[in-house]
């Protein structure tokens, strides 16, 4: 029993746990490990209900064990698409709120990128033209941001080697 006011304990979840929120957090932590590779990877925490007939909530944490925003509901992944979506929103609420940067960032505009829907397949969204020069465009699918590959543009001067 605690006492009225006493936050509960947190308690790192082990893999396997919440299979579930396994596979997407695995794609959420290649692509932080490529935008941000002085973190160590995200994992996820269980925090247990204030009321003995509630379930434990589930979040994604940095390794310190820092977390904010969303908690993984298992009644709204009721595919893997929406757990990787309910994943990456959490994922993106911990990184950027807990260091204080947007997360990820777009190479090519340095604007924070948002996930979103495409043809089916999650991908990073950037809003490019909104606020600089070229257009929105996806970047990468969600987990893939270490193959993406930069198009060669024709137009562009080479450098010269000295």
């Amino acid at each position: 029993m605690r006492a009225p006011f006493e936050r509960p304990e947190p308690r790192r979840v082990s893999p396997g746990e919440y299979p579930m929120w396994d596979r997407p957090l695995a794609l959420l932590n290649r692509d932080l490990a490529v935008t941000l590779p002085e973190q160590q990877p995200l994992h996820l925490l269980a925090l247990p209900p204030y009321d003995a007939d509630e379930p434990e909530s589930v979040c994604v944490a940095l390794a310190n064990g820092e977390w904010h925003g969303n908690h993984l509901y298992q009644e709204a992944a009721d595919d893997p698409a929406s757990a990787l979506a309910i994943v990456a929103d959490a994922a993106q609420e911990t990184v950027t709120e807990c260091l204080w940067q947007a997360w990820p960032l777009c190479p090519e505009h340095g604007l924070g990128m948002h996930p979103r829907d495409v043809d089916g397949q999650l991908s990073w969204w950037c809003a490019g033209e909104r606020l600089r020069h070229g257009p929105a465009h996806i970047r990468a699918a969600v987990g893939t941001l270490d193959t993406f590959v930069r198009p060669r543009r024709p137009n562009r001067k080479r450098r010269r080697a000295s």
